[in-house]
C-alpha cells in the first residue's frame, strides 16, 4: 500500500464530505437575510415564518459543517508534515484569519439567529442575520486564499529554516520553506479573486436550489402553498441570477487557469497537442497514447476563449514534462460534470423565470417534480468543481510559477518544454508526512467512512423530520402578527396596554 496514496485518498474524502455542507450554508445564508429583509419591508408574517423555518435547517447544515472541517485540519499535521512545514507562514495566517474573522462571527450572531427570536427585535435580529451569512462568506474568503496561494503562489519568499540560529538540515541538505514577504500579495494572488467568485456563486446556486427543491415538494403536496410560493421564488429569484452570471466568472476563471497553469487547462480540454484550441464537448482522453477518442468539439472556440482569438496557438500537453502532467481522465470528467451541470441550472432556472413571469410555473407539476430532486445537480457541480481544481494541480501540492519572458509568454527551454521555478514548488509525494504509516492511514480511512456514514444519516434525519413538520405560522388567535415576532411578544404588549389603561383615573362624570 502506498502511504502518499492512501494519505491522498482520506483527505479527499475527508474534504468532498465537508463540502457538502459550507457551500449550503453559505447559498442558504443570503436568502435568510432577504427574507427577514421583506419581512420588515412588508410585515407579511409569511416572511418570518419562512425564516424561522429556513434557520433550522441551516443551523443543522453548520453544525455538520464545523464537525466536518475540525478534521481536515488535524491531517495537516499527522499525514502531510511536510507540507505543513514547507507553506506554514503562509497558509498558516491565512488559516488562523479565517478562525478570528470569520468563524467567530458566524458562530456568534448564529446563537441569536437560532435562539434570538423572542429575545431581540427584528431589526436586530436581520443585522445578526447578516452577520451570519457575511461570516460564511468570509470563512470562504480566507480558505480560498490560502488554497489559491497553493495554486498561484505569490508575496511570499523562499527561505532555508534555522533551529537554534544554525541551518536546519536534514541528510545533509537544507530544509526550505516558504515565507511571507507580502501579506496582501498573498491574499491577491492571481487566481484569489476568480477562483473566489466561482465558488461562492456555485454555493448561492446550491443554496437557491435546496430551497426550491423543498418548496416544490410541498407544492405538489399542496401543503404550506403561500409559504412554499415565497420560499420557491425567491430561490428561483437568487438561482436564476447567479446561474447566468456564472458563465462571466467561468470565462474569467478558465483565462486565468490558461495563463497560470497551462497544464491544468490542457488536461481539462484534453488537449494534448499544441495549436488551435478547439472546445471538447464529448470524448475520452487516452492519456498514454496522447490523443483524444470519440471527441466532438467546436474547431477554434477554446482559443477563442482563451485569447480571443480563434486562430492563437493554445498550449498543451506536449509541452509539459511527462512527469508533470495531471490525472488527465479524472480532469477532464470532473470538470465537463461541472459545466454539465451549470448548463443544466442555467436553463433549468431560465425557463422557470419565463414560466413564474407568465403566471404559470406552481402549475407546470412536471417542473415541480424536476426542482424536487434537481439540488442533485449543485452538490454535484460543486464537488466535482473543487475535484476539478484539485485533481488538476497534481503532481504538485504547491504549483510552482511558469517562466515567463519579458512579454508574459511561457518560456520554453531547449527541449521546448515548460519552465517552472522549480523551488517555489512542492511535489504532492514531498508533502507527506515520513513517520506515517500506510496501515495506520487505512485504518483511519475506515473509521472515518463510518462515522461519516451515521453523521450523514443523522443530518439526513433531522431534515427530514423538519421538512415533514413543515414552517409553523406565527399568529395570534386567528390573527397574524404584525408588530412583533411571536405570540409572546404581542401577548407581553397586550398585558402592558391593559394595566396601563387599568392604572388611570376616571374622569369626573365617568361611572
Amino acid at each position: 500500500m502506498d502511504v502518499v496514496w492512501l494519505s491522498r485518498l482520506q483527505f479527499a474524502l475527508t474534504i468532498m464530505f465537508h463540502y457538502l455542507f459550507p457551500p449550503l450554508t453559505i447559498g442558504m445564508g443570503v436568502v435568510l437575510v432577504y427574507l427577514e429583509a421583506n419581512y420588515l419591508r412588508t410585515r407579511e408574517p409569511i416572511y418570518e415564518t419562512a425564516a424561522r423555518f429556513w434557520t433550522q435547517l441551516y443551523a443543522a447544515t453548520f453544525a455538520m459543517g464545523v464537525a466536518t472541517g475540525i478534521v481536515m485540519e488535524f491531517q495537516f499535521g499527522t499525514n502531510w508534515a511536510n507540507y505543513s512545514r514547507f507553506v506554514g507562514d503562509v497558509f498558516g495566517s491565512a488559516l488562523a484569519a479565517e478562525g478570528i474573522f470569520a468563524f467567530f462571527l458566524e458562530s456568534g450572531f448564529l446563537a441569536v439567529l437560532v435562539f434570538g427570536w423572542e429575545k431581540v427585535g427584528p431589526r436586530f435580529h436581520l443585522f445578526a442575520t447578516i452577520m451570519v451569512a457575511l461570516g460564511s462568506i468570509f470563512s470562504s474568503i480566507w480558505i480560498i486564499v490560502a488554497n489559491s496561494w497553493q495554486q498561484t503562489p505569490a508575496g511570499h519568499r523562499i527561505a532555508t529554516m534555522l533551529r537554534d540560529g544554525q541551518p536546519w538540515l536534514i541528510d545533509g541538505q537544507p530544509v526550505m520553506r516558504a515565507e511571507t514577504a507580502d501579506f496582501w500579495a498573498v491574499v491577491w494572488n492571481p487566481s484569489t479573486i476568480h477562483r473566489l467568485s466561482h465558488t461562492l456563486f456555485g454555493a448561492f446556486i446550491l443554496g437557491a436550489f435546496f430551497i426550491m427543491s423543498i418548496s416544490a415538494w410541498y407544492l405538489l403536496r399542496r401543503k404550506h402553498e403561500d409559504f412554499a410560493r415565497r420560499s420557491c421564488t425567491g430561490g428561483l429569484l437568487f438561482a436564476t441570477f447567479f446561474s447566468t452570471i456564472m458563465w462571466i466568472s467561468g470565462d474569467l476563471n478558465a483565462r486565468m487557469v490558461g495563463r497560470e497553469q497551462p497544464a491544468k487547462l490542457a488536461a481539462f480540454e484534453g488537449h494534448f497537442e499544441t495549436g488551435r484550441g478547439d472546445l471538447t464537448l464529448l470524448g475520452l482522453p487516452l492519456e498514454k497514447e496522447g490523443r483524444m477518442a470519440f471527441n466532438i468539439a467546436v474547431p477554434g472556440l477554446l482559443s477563442l476563449l482563451v485569447h480571443h482569438d480563434s486562430s492563437k496557438p493554445v498550449l498543451g500537453l506536449d509541452k509539459v514534462p511527462r512527469e508533470y502532467w495531471p490525472p488527465v481522465l479524472p480532469a477532464f470528467a470532473t470538470f465537463h460534470i461541472m459545466v454539465g451541470v451549470g448548463v443544466f441550472c442555467f436553463l433549468s432556472t431560465a425557463f422557470a423565470s419565463f414560466l413564474h413571469w407568465r403566471g404559470k410555473l406552481f402549475q407546470t407539476r412536471w417542473l415541480l417534480w424536476i426542482f424536487v430532486f434537481a439540488v442533485i445537480a449543485p452538490f454535484l457541480g460543486n464537488e466535482a468543481g473543487w475535484a476539478a481544481a484539485e485533481i488538476g494541480r497534481q503532481p504538485w501540492i504547491v504549483h510552482p510559477r511558469v517562466v515567463r519572458d519579458a512579454a508574459g509568454e511561457p518560456l520554453l527551454n531547449a527541449a521546448g518544454m515548460l519552465q517552472y521555478r522549480m523551488e517555489e514548488g512542492l511535489l504532492t509525494r514531498q508533502g507527506v508526512s515520513e513517520t506515517v504509516q500506510a496501515d495506520h492511514v487505512l485504518i483511519s480511512i475506515i473509521l472515518f467512512s463510518l462515522i461519516y456514514a451515521l453523521l450523514f444519516l443523522v443530518w439526513v434525519s433531522v431534515l427530514h423530520h423538519k421538512i415533514q413538520v413543515g414552517p409553523k405560522p406565527v399568529k395570534l388567535g386567528s390573527e397574524p402578527i404584525r408588530q412583533g415576532w411571536t405570540e409572546a411578544s404581542a401577548a407581553r404588549t397586550l398585558h402592558q396596554s391593559t394595566m396601563s389603561e387599568a392604572k388611570q383615573e376616571p374622569r369626573p362624570g365617568e361611572v
